[in-house]
């Protein structure tokens, strides 16, 4: 079977889809940017689903974790997957870094190790407590509730005293299946919008902000949110170089989302280690960058 240095993974609705809408359309164009600035090396790469039965992961040096979104619709499969690759190959990032950055309880961890967190507060499963009791609890008036292990907005929804009772039943439910986080709602993503920094092989390369549509609460496009080209503040870029300096190893790429919380501080909203959007469209300089250290890693 032939070798490689380098296979992107995707899932398999990206995989020579038939029906190329715009957002597929972006999706190819940014692994097929990544797959160019690692050739442009000299490195030889493919790309393929992470669940492609017919090929043997031995077979290359690395993964390079790109658009596997459906992982957390198929938990559980890619779990077992995540747990077989890791022993035939490298992953970027890492096994280790996946599976801590899998779970938003990674949030605890950089908050102990120094980095603003906004307000959270976590409800385990099985948790018997009603929603009105959590509120009440924690001194919460409108706030957010969202799987611990989530994307794209799964599950994700905003409660105020008005609809709580309302969604008391699902909280229920769900909460009898898997742990999820809860978190005052903040103001400012809505009035200012939510600012993602990516920083490649430990370096900012670019920022974009994300807005929320008119009337909804959340930046992802999958709800409307618009994306724009950003520059940001040399506070916001230390503050997303720190986040990353505090994580246990070094990821190859990050995302950091940040914003202003309600009590007008920088916070970390999410950082994403494994499959993020990372707009190399909007700068492929962040391509090379990512390139270059992959091609490093294999060198040495």
């Amino acid at each position: 079977m032939e070798k490689f240095d380098v296979v992107i993974l995707t899932e398999r609705r990206y995989v020579n889809p038939s029906d190329v809408d715009k957002y597929i359309a972006n999706v190819l164009l940014e692994d097929d940017l990544v797959k160019k600035a690692l050739e442009k090396d000299g490195l030889k790469v493919t790309r393929l689903s992470w669940d492609d039965p017919n090929f043997d992961w031995s077979n290359t040096n690395y993964v390079l974790f790109r658009t596997t979104w459906d992982y957390f619709d198929r938990f559980d499969e890619f779990s077992d997957w995540l747990e077989k690759v890791s022993k035939q190959t490298k992953l970027i990032n890492s096994e280790a870094i996946i599976r801590w950055n899998l779970d938003k309880h990674y949030l605890l961890d950089l908050q102990q190790n120094g980095v603003h967190v906004c307000e959270s507060y976590f409800v385990e499963k099985g948790e018997s407590s009603t929603l009105q009791e959590l509120a009440n609890q924690y001194n919460l008036n409108s706030f957010v509730l969202k799987p611990c292990v989530s994307g794209g907005g799964r599950h994700t929804y905003k409660i105020n005293p008005e609809t709580i009772a309302e969604h008391e039943s699902l909280f229920k439910e769900l909460v009898s299946d898997e742990a999820y986080i809860i978190q005052p709602f903040q103001h400012n993503i809505v009035e200012k919008g939510e600012i993602s920094l990516m920083i490649m092989n430990g370096e900012f390369t670019h920022a974009v902000l994300k807005i929320a549509k008119p009337g909804d609460f959340r930046v992802q496009d999958d709800f409307g949110g618009s994306v724009h080209d950003y520059s940001p503040t040399p506070e916001e870029i230390a503050f997303a170089e720190k986040a990353v300096n505090a994580c246990s190893e070094k990821p190859m790429y990050a995302r950091v989302d940040v914003f202003t919380d309600n009590n007008n501080k920088l916070a970390i909203a999410e950082l994403e280690l494994i499959e993020p959007e990372l707009w190399f469209r909007n700068y492929p300089e962040a391509a090379a960058k990512l390139s270059t250290g992959i091609k490093n890693l294999i060198l040495n």
